[in-house]
């Protein structure tokens, strides 16, 4: 099974509108695109999600940049009881036209991890770039699979030991004269 596609919420921009000027964007859902990006996230809600973000041209592509803002609210993963949760995060992603020289695919041959390098571009399916799937993208990276509540403990009690049946007929081999 691949990665799930989360299609709740669009800001799609095309290559070719993109200036030689860097351009700002300032995203912002609303209640009902938010309300559908929860539930592609697994969330109970998304009560607040902004992005500022910075698209420039690069290369025959695109560079984006920024930052997110969201809160989240999850079930806490030992007492299931709702909760929220703000949470942040950096948005750096170059994209490519599929097709382009620059994408990885055109460097062929075995990929080799630099762990200090830039990550390649990501290829796109056509001349749009989505950024709301961007920052969509970004935050699914940030949200916790096993959330706990502040301050929710787990507390394991072992059961009281039972007498095996073993021990019950040693007790019988001891009553016996």
């Amino acid at each position: 099974m691949g990665e799930p596609v989360i299609r709740s919420w669009r800001a799609p921009l095309r290559l070719h509108e993109l200036g030689h000027a860097p351009l700002h964007v300032r995203l912002e859902p609303d209640a009902a695109e938010r309300s559908k990006a929860a539930h592609d996230l697994g969330l109970e809600s998304l009560p607040s999600l902004t992005a500022e973000l910075t698209v420039r041209p690069w290369l025959d592509g695109a560079e984006v940049t920024g930052r997110f803002a969201a809160v989240v609210e999850q079930l806490c993963s030992l007492t299931l009881d709702p909760f929220e949760q703000p949470l942040a995060g950096e948005i750096e992603v170059r994209l490519v036209p599929a097709g382009s020289p620059n994408g990885p695919a055109a460097q062929g041959g075995e990929v080799e991890y630099d762990p200090d390098a830039p990550d390649p571009p990501d290829v796109l399916a056509g001349h749009d770039l989505d950024l709301a799937a961007i920052v969509l993208e970004h935050l699914a990276l940030e949200i916790d699979p096993f959330p706990r509540r502040p301050g929710a403990e787990f507390e394991f009690s072992p059961q009281a030991a039972t007498d095996s049946p073993f021990a019950a007929l040693e007790a019988l081999k001891a009553r016996k004269p």
